[in-house]
């Protein structure tokens, strides 16, 4: 059995009396998600999700390492991922998506994110942070 881990994001912002969530569309698979990647060696899950956030989307945030979600999924035989999102504020930074991985990204109300997403995983996650940040 190969173990993988990745680390990333969720980010939030509010706009007047909305909050918005970024999502991506990853190249691998098509589906929107969160921003997130392997975690290298010698990184800290934290100093994963902010590498992988800017080199994905090229925005600042601040992590709340209070909250902190884990899912785990086989994305095929012989393979189990673990992945690792905290709660992000956006801080700062003008949209600029890595090409070779990511397709778009938007910024979308956080009561319309679900009907983005194909993977249970991330709805479940969406319900979690809702209350956090409404």
């Amino acid at each position: 059995m190969i173990f993988e881990k990745s680390c990333g994001g969720i980010i939030y912002k509010k706009e007047k009396e909305f909050v918005k969530i970024l999502l991506v569309k990853h190249t691998n698979g098509g589906h929107w998600s969160f921003p997130k990647g392997h975690v290298e060696e010698g990184e800290t899950e934290v100093e994963t999700a902010l590498r992988e956030i800017k080199e994905e989307t090229n925005l600042d945030v601040q992590i709340n390492e209070k909250y902190r979600y884990t899912i785990s999924y086989s994305p095929k035989k012989e393979v189990e991922k673990e992945v690792v999102y905290f709660l992000c504020k956006f801080e700062d930074g003008e949209i600029h998506k890595q090409e070779d991985e990511i397709l778009d990204i938007e910024w979308v109300d956080i009561n319309n994110a679900h009907n983005y997403f194909v993977y249970k995983n991330d709805i479940k996650i969406l319900e979690k942070i809702k209350n956090l940040i409404l």
